[in-house]
């Protein structure tokens, strides 16, 4: 499998993950999810305003989130390795972690699988939402990091796609 990852950042923080660090995070939530095909996605690290006005327009929710989802679906016809854009909010991560006692990279890492995840269809509704975590926590203790669902003094305000 090959990884064309677009990395876009929006804002000027100095305590953003690496590049290195998105790419090792994108490819293990592939992996832990059985994806085996080349794959392209965009990963856009933006502020509070920009996340507000796309949760609004697309989810019709008011406020800001952590992250977005937004998976491409190719015509049947097109054989196409993009799955699509995950936009994350720096500034709500980084609150998050504080809030959910965790550290701001395992945070990251945690948002990063999670929207791999939706790109590749997978969602948190009743039917689905146990399956997703438990892949989550494979894929996040596969990296050495903890259960970010363990602890939690409130849980996450992960978002669908």
């Amino acid at each position: 499998m090959t990884l064309e990852l677009d990395l876009q950042i929006a804002l000027d923080l100095p305590s953003l993950p690496s590049a290195a660090d998105l790419q090792r995070w994108v490819e293990a939530a592939l992996a832990g999810a059985g994806y085996q095909k080349d794959a392209e996605l965009t990963i856009r690290i933006v502020n509070e305003a920009e996340i507000t006005a796309l949760n609004e327009t697309y989810r019709h929710k008011q406020g800001p989130t952590n992250v977005l989802s937004f998976p491409f679906e190719a015509p049947p016809e097109v054989d196409s390795a993009l799955l699509g854009d995950i936009v994350i909010c720096a500034p709500v991560v980084l609150r998050e972690a504080v809030i959910q006692d965790k550290t701001p990279e395992a945070h990251w890492a945690h948002l990063v699988a999670h929207g791999v995840l939706h790109l590749l269809g997978y969602d948190h509704d009743e039917t689905q939402a146990e399956a997703m975590e438990s892949l989550e926590i494979r894929i996040l203790t596969g990296l050495g990091y903890p259960d970010p669902y363990g602890d939690v003094q409130e849980r996450p305000s992960i978002t669908p796609p």
